[in-house]
């Protein structure tokens, strides 16, 4: 199924039934008016969702007992799926973006509250309402990366309507603060850590390298100093221009050295089968539930190549949530991971290909040009119009290429390529 079960503190379980794709009213989609500056400051995070949880459990936690309330969670939302990156008193993972009440949050800078969903049309046909967790009282507050970027929200729920203090509402605020904080700090660590890595790699490397050139010299001006002026001149000569070469050698190293471009790609490295291993664990679930067949092949004999992992989680989970979304039960979606040579350079080749409605010459360029489009999926999805596109940007940044080959009513597929740097 697409959530995973839930596990409540109270000691009971709920398999989420599949009516969770129920059509919604097409007045019920919420969206911030900078939908896309706010899923390129999320994208510029390079969150790996699965990761985190053990990094914000004491956030979580405080914000339980501060609102008094059973349930606290960090849930981020991107174009398809809120991703829960920590909770207290609910093992939840994922869900559809417009099954949630988080996406009624980030459309504002203010707190959101509901103080019984059963009551708000808006929520009180949804399993979290209806079924045995039977949630009744909500409160919000949206993650600010900047002034109106919200890129998810700290939330609280019960399963008895509540009223918070304004104090609670105050030190929930800190919180939520605290959250993004938090966040901003990983990611800058994670960047201090992959620099210092670099670092300690290039100086291993400098004093490989340089020791050779270094030991030729001395050993060549050694035989020198024995011979003296009683040498031979031409074997002299042999051996100055020995060390000239080998002086040469360092002076180019020195220059390599300095001519290093920007190492802000190599945030972290990816493999082929790590890449794997984490596509297979984030979006196997939202195809289960949709009975879409899903699976990832990666070429073996590269599987070890590492590779900067920047944003390839947000280039292709997008991709593969799209994929997902248009493909009719019964159908599949298939992802290919691979190296290829173009024009002799070496690209990462990502290919999402799946057995869906597909795209019109209309919708191609309407992807390829940036522009959003909000649209329906084959179980009643809504798309947000900024998946495909954000996709697209990411892309164009990283110098890469994408291909979108397409026969409306069968199949799509979405090629994407991106140069890899030459290593010596």
């Amino acid at each position: 199924m697409y959530f995973k079960t839930i596990n409540t503190k109270r000691g009971f379980c709920l398999l989420i039934p599949k009516i969770v794709f129920a059509l919604m009213k097409k007045d019920q989609r919420p969206t911030p008016k900078n939908e896309m500056k706010r899923l390129l400051s999320l994208s510029d995070l390079d969150l790996d969702y699965n990761d985190h949880n053990e990094n914000f459990q004491d956030l979580t936690l405080l914000a339980a007992k501060v609102a008094g309330t059973e349930i606290s969670l960090v849930n981020l939302i991107d174009s398809y799926t809120q991703w829960s990156i920590a909770s207290h008193g609910l093992d939840l993972q994922q869900m559809p973006r417009e099954e949630s009440v988080c996406q009624y949050t980030i459309t504002s800078d203010q707190a959101f509250e509901v103080t019984d969903l059963s009551l708000d049309e808006r929520f009180n046909t949804k399993f979290y309402v209806q079924g045995p967790l039977g949630l009744r009282y909500y409160y919000g507050l949206p993650l600010q990366m900047s002034t109106g970027v919200n890129i998810g929200a700290l939330c609280v729920l019960d399963t008895q309507v509540k009223l918070l203090t304004p104090e609670k509402m105050e030190l929930l605020e800190i919180i939520a603060e605290t959250v993004v904080k938090r966040l901003k700090s990983y990611r800058t660590l994670g960047l201090l850590q992959s620099k210092i890595k670099e670092s300690n790699e290039s100086k291993k490397k400098v004093a490989h390298d340089i020791r050779g050139p270094l030991a030729g010299i001395i050993g060549l001006s050694e035989i020198m100093a024995e011979q003296g002026l009683s040498g031979d001149p031409k074997e002299l000569m042999e051996l100055i221009g020995m060390i000239n070469k080998s002086g040469k050698s360092l002076l180019d190293l020195a220059d390599e050295i300095l001519s290093e471009g920007n190492p802000s790609l190599k945030d972290n490295e990816f493999n082929l089968a790590v890449l794997k291993d984490k596509l297979e664990k984030l979006y196997a679930p939202q195809a289960k539930h949709k009975q879409v067949s899903f699976e990832v092949t990666m070429d073996l004999a590269d599987a070890a190549i590492p590779f900067a992992k920047n944003k390839l989680l947000q280039i292709s989970g997008n991709l593969i949530s799209n994929a997902i979304k248009f493909t009719p039960g019964g159908g599949s979606v298939h992802v290919d991971l691979s190296f290829q040579m173009f024009a002799d350079e070496t690209h990462l080749r990502i290919l999402v290909e799946d057995t869906g409605v597909g795209l019109d010459a209309e919708a191609i360029n309407s992807i390829v040009s940036g522009q959003g489009d909000t649209t329906v999926g084959t179980m009643g999805e809504k798309g947000y119009g900024f998946g495909l596109s954000l996709v697209s940007h990411l892309i164009a940044a990283l110098n890469g290429q994408l291909n979108i080959n397409s026969i409306p009513g069968q199949r799509a597929s979405f090629e994407v390529l991106l140069p890899q740097p030459k290593h010596p």
